[in-house]
């Protein structure tokens, strides 16, 4: 199962994009990722596993 979320705004909003996927954590998955717009670049950050594994790939960049 999957879960979509999209934030549009102007501020950093990878830490609010991870809140929102603890939200949808109940369906399961075997991975997670995230991208954002820095500048022209769209930056993807992904990760296998639980969603922890998401939130430390984050905290270490």
């Amino acid at each position: 199962m999957c879960g979509i979320v999209g934030i549009l705004g102007r501020e950093p909003v990878a830490e609010q994009l991870v809140d929102s996927l603890k939200r949808l954590e109940y369906r399961g998955y075997d991975s997670a990722g995230v991208a954002t717009l820095e500048g022209k670049h769209l930056a993807r950050r992904r990760a296998e596993g639980k969603l922890k594994n998401l939130e430390k790939r984050l905290e270490a960049e």
